[in-house]
């Protein structure tokens, strides 16, 4: 019983994060989400929990699907295009790992994806600012 009260108090305070959060900070929750699913699908497989196995890797798979989908390839030329067939390679060997229950395909994936999340994490704020700024006056020229 205690633990239902702890999972509504986690799911109120990603609400307010995710509320709070820039565009930077939304990616990277959604990048660490991915690998926590992944981690869960990991321990389910482990457990014999085929369900619950199902239902981690699919929401990592969607994850990446939203993460591949929201890439700007007009704006990031090459590396978006690079980064949009490494995260449908991704999602590709999540549905392998769901099928096949091999931990060694879940292991290539998060090995793929911390690199990415930890890239991220560390673009300095400046670079973060002119990026932000650069859509806004994006967005206004479209207007």
């Amino acid at each position: 019983m205690a633990l239902k009260g702890i999972n509504a108090y986690k799911k109120g305070n990603l609400k307010q994060d995710v509320a709070s959060a820039d565009p930077h900070k939304i990616t990277l929750m959604l990048m660490q989400g991915a690998l926590d699913r992944l981690a869960y699908g990991k321990g389910c497989i482990e457990r014999k929990d085929f369900e619950g196995k199902a239902e981690h890797l699919s929401r990592a798979a969607a994850i990446l699907m939203n993460l591949r989908d929201t890439l700007d390839r007009e704006v990031g030329g090459e590396f978006s295009e690079n980064l949009y067939s490494l995260y449908e390679y991704m999602i590709s060997r999540i549905t392998d790992a769901n099928i096949q229950n091999d931990l060694n395909i879940m292991d290539e994936v998060i090995n793929l994806l911390l690199p990415i999340k930890t890239a991220w994490a560390g673009i300095p704020e400046d670079a973060k600012q002119q990026a932000y700024e650069a859509q806004r006056q994006k967005r206004q020229a479209v207007v």
